[in-house]
């Protein structure tokens, strides 16, 4: 997309590059528009870099890229759960990193709660396992807590919260009704992330979603990092001092929004370049549907690299080491933290070519990728469109349409070192994502449940948590962070719990 006060072009420009590129047919509605509707089709198209669009085409549309992953791939090595390094060293590099200002939370929130029966932004969606606190509240939980364990009093962690042209004035208007859930407006922003045109799946044309309208998507969590940068954001981190982004997405209200451990680790491992790191669970069996952080060999030596579920080769996939477990077993559950110097890097006018180049892979590069080096990805999906003979609008049956997106995790191998931390899925990885079965409401609430009374049991608490005959909690538990960070904060407490209880501690 073209950045946002580029000069706006005359209709004849826009026609001429149109026909140049086989897509005036965009507009071909355009004598039967009013004065409003003709502005805002002409501000889309301005809006799209259609020299691209030819490219677009070829590669993602009618070709079909390779997947990334073309050198040889190893697993990647990672700071082990129990491994022998040493966490408080690099706790207590974190927090000092907090305590002075330099670290903010990032949250990609640009998804509806489709799957999930609402219209409603994602982060709306009720999570607390007892109080049915919506996402957005959990994750507003952890900020707070943070900054009471690690800030002195003129020190606040910042917000930043990615929307969705689709949701970004209802996510502002629910944190108004819920007084931005007890943190300081000013330290909350939002803006919403770009877009990208859908195309017709069989011949690369442009789709209308109306007469007036191109039909868009989202262009993905990886767009997240250049709208840091068009929206203000970066410009913002810059003035504030911020030097580290911890980033996490909506779906996950255990996920450790601040987490100084992964933050010092991040920042002063010596082999960290400090620019990109990752967390990852061990994948609950090699057919788990998570993407994979492995080492892949390119040009410039090896990157750490996530590869997709779909295009990890079987026989890795099934590969066994010498203890019986996943070879690849390194699960990655989109948590990262990003140091705002990286990317401004990828933002500047060099793209990716000041970090490490453009061995990303993704299939055809950086195609289109507005100079972030970061490559696009195609999905074939239905999409809405309205038909040039008749007019009216067609709701498709099945797949008629390609979208394009990018995916953060494309950036770790533009990093020198980037380094991965594994945790345990138990304590912070409980998304929802599906309104039944695996990664559902119903799980997410077992898991808050299981951890609560892991952590009961730490605490030397474990006597109050009632269990079923097979040893399971038997009753419904929610711990927020303003309770506890970590299960020593339970020590001395008084809990009482019933058979089939339903308790926010």
């Amino acid at each position: 997309m073209r950045e946002p006060h580029a000069t706006m072009p005359s209709l004849d420009q826009l026609r001429q590059q149109l026909t140049a590129i086989g897509q005036e047919h965009v507009l071909a509605f355009w004598p039967t528009l009013n004065q409003a509707h003709k502005g805002a089709l002409l501000a889309q198209l301005a809006s799209i870099d259609l020299a691209q669009v030819p490219a677009w085409v070829s590669t993602y549309v009618l070709g079909k890229p390779a997947p990334s992953a073309a050198g040889a791939i190893e697993p990647a090595a990672c700071y082990a759960l129990t491994g022998p390094w040493d966490r408080a060293k690099y706790k207590a590099v974190g927090t000092h990193l907090i305590q002075r200002g330099k670290v903010a939370a990032f949250t990609v929130a640009g998804g509806q709660g489709t799957r999930l029966g609402s219209d409603a932004p994602k982060g709306c969606y009720p999570a607390g396992a007892v109080s049915n606190r919506p996402l957005f509240a959990c994750l507003a939980d952890w900020i707070i807590a943070a900054q009471r364990r690690y800030c002195p009093p003129e020190v606040t962690i910042p917000w930043y919260i990615m929307t969705s042209p689709i949701n970004h004035e209802p996510t502002v208007r629910f944190f108004r009704e819920h007084t931005f859930f007890g943190l300081r407006e000013g330290d909350i922003m939002f803006f919403p992330q770009g877009v990208l045109p859908s195309f017709d799946l069989a011949t690369g044309k442009l789709l209308l979603d109306q007469p007036h309208q191109l039909a868009v998507n989202p262009d993905g969590h990886g767009g997240s990092l250049k709208a840091l940068a068009s929206s203000g954001a970066l410009a913002d981190m810059h003035r504030r001092g911020v030097e580290q982004l911890s980033y996490t997405q909506i779906d996950n209200p255990l996920v450790r929004v601040i987490d100084p451990t992964f933050i010092g680790l991040h920042a002063a491992a010596p082999d960290s370049s400090g620019q990109m790191s990752s967390k990852m669970v061990p994948k609950a069996g090699p057919d788990e549907k998570v993407g994979v952080l492995c080492r892949v060999g390119g040009p410039h030596g090896p990157t750490t690299q996530v590869i997709e579920y779909s295009d990890m080769p079987a026989a890795l996939s099934q590969a066994r080491d010498g203890q019986g477990g996943l070879r690849f077993n390194a699960g990655s559950i989109a948590i990262h933290v990003i140091s705002t110097k990286f990317i401004g890097t990828l933002a500047g006018p060099q793209g990716s070519g000041a970090a490490r180049g453009s061995d990303a892979g993704g299939g055809g590069g950086a195609v289109g990728s507005a100079g972030f080096g970061l490559p696009l990805h195609r999905a074939e999906k239905k999409v809405p469109y309205v038909d040039l003979a008749t007019g009216k609008r067609v709701e498709p049956d099945k797949a008629n349409a390609v979208k394009l997106e990018m995916f953060v995790f494309d950036a770790l191998p533009l990093c020198e070192r980037s380094i991965v931390l594994e945790t345990d899925r138990l304590e912070e990885f409980a998304p929802i994502k599906n309104a039944s079965g695996a990664d559902s409401p119903q799980t997410c609430r077992q898991i808050q449940t299981q951890r609560a009374a892991r952590w009961l049991v730490t605490a030397g608490l474990g006597a109050a948590v009632p269990r079923d005959p097979a040893g399971e909690p038997a009753c419904t538990l929610e711990l927020p962070p303003t309770t506890a960070l970590e299960p020593d904060d339970l020590r001395g407490r008084t809990v009482t719990i019933v058979p089939g209880g339903r308790v926010v501690l």
